[in-house]
């Protein structure tokens, strides 16, 4: 089952309260999308652990051949 946009948005909005978050469906098929996440929490952290505290907050969804969401394209940083 694919997943909504603001589901999505949900989902990373429950981690990260105040960050900006944009969402776009690449494809507009629910299944491809992109991701932007713009948070204070991100400043001192690399890049990878970044992405891996925004995955985190997708709960399981991309996991393996069966997750609801199946790519995401994620840009993360800390405001400028």
């Amino acid at each position: 089952m694919a997943m909504e946009a603001q589901d999505i948005e949900d989902l990373i909005r429950a981690a990260f309260p105040d960050a900006q978050i944009t969402i776009t469906d690449l494809a507009g098929d629910g299944n491809h999308y992109a991701a932007e996440v713009i948070d204070e929490s991100f400043r001192g952290m690399n890049r990878v652990q970044q992405q891996r505290a925004v995955y985190a907050a997708l709960k399981g969804k991309m996991d393996g051949a069966h997750g609801e969401l199946h790519a995401l394209a994620l840009t993360t940083k800390a405001p400028e």
